[in-house]
């Protein structure tokens, strides 16, 4: 891998989490007015659209992505997926945009967590101890037992959870399923999982909300796009510690349009969750290039 397109997946990376956060300021809008389901839904069937459209023009078209080896936790992705952003949309609604995304900031030290149990992997103390520092984080963002602490707060840390868990799935389908295959069934069973749920809960759009409806649409298919290019041109170790920036512009969407504050427990405890998160995808870096040394050693 290049400079060049190392310095490209960073800003790719940076595009994709301002997309990303246009993305929630608009799902905010339209879900305190319409469904949440509907709104989601609607977005999926675009996305599931834009997804079999990419597929069909790679080598193989779809039928390339109909057969993976784990269809059932494939497909359980998807609905995992999508459970996730309606529960994080909702969040979005009760909560506003900068203490949802405070809050959702700990999934990757869910996901170091998780991949002992999920895939095997081994975790050292030293990773053990960043996440407890980092969920000491997001007691200090909740303020659990203060007057004021909202059952709310409790769907973005549900959404975490279950992002790293749609995370971890990844990794474990990606030893034998493509990524094209697992995009395919991401957009396609999320997108039929709610239809089923969807359908029986619709209000029609009024004015311009059919224009923020589309804008939201094109936001879904133009973010994921910009995700997929950007881990095509650059290690996801190298652009991934960017991927915090959505925070950022989600933070000043909420502040700028919605009115959101930023309390100063808020920025006390996403400042320590997001120095403990770089800190275990750090070790993760350092384990990592042990195993390669040690295996060249053991070639030699």
């Amino acid at each position: 891998m290049t400079e060049q397109n190392t310095r490209l997946g960073i800003t790719l990376m940076i595009a994709t989490t301002f997309v990303f956060a246009v993305q929630d300021g608009i799902s905010r809008h339209m879900a305190s007015i319409y469904p949440v389901t509907e709104v989601v839904m609607i977005r999926y069937w675009f996305f599931a659209l834009f997804v079999m459209a990419v597929i069909a023009r790679q080598p193989g078209g779809l039928r390339k992505v109909l057969r993976p080896r784990y269809p059932l936790v494939q497909a359980f992705r998807g609905v995992l997926l999508v459970t996730e952003v309606c529960v994080m949309i909702l969040g979005f609604v009760h909560l506003g945009l900068v203490e949802a995304h405070a809050v959702f900031t700990c999934y990757p030290l869910l996901i170091t967590a998780l991949s002992g149990p999920v895939l095997g992997e081994s975790v050292g103390w030293r990773r053990w101890v960043a996440i407890g520092v980092g969920f000491i984080g997001v007691l200090i963002i909740l303020e659990p037992g203060v007057s004021m602490f909202s059952p709310w707060a409790l769907a973005p840390l549900s959404a975490a959870l279950m992002f790293a868990l749609y995370g971890l799935l990844t990794r474990f389908v990606a030893r034998h399923d493509g990524s094209q295959i697992s995009f395919f069934w991401t957009g396609t069973t999320g997108a039929l999982a709610m239809t089923v749920v969807g359908v029986w809960n619709m209000e029609p759009f009024h004015g311009w909300d059919w224009g923020w409806m589309g804008i939201l649409c094109c936001t879904a298919a133009l973010g994921h796009y910009l995700l997929i290019r950007t881990y095509e041109v650059a290690e996801a170790s190298a652009v991934q510690p960017f991927a915090y920036f959505q925070l950022m512009f989600a933070s000043v969407i909420g502040i700028w349009v919605f009115g959101d504050v930023l309390k100063a427990n808020v920025a006390l405890g996403v400042a320590i969750v997001i120095s403990a998160g770089l800190f275990t995808l750090w070790r993760a870096q350092v384990r990592a290039r042990q195993e390669r040394r040690a295996r060249a050693l053991s070639q030699e």
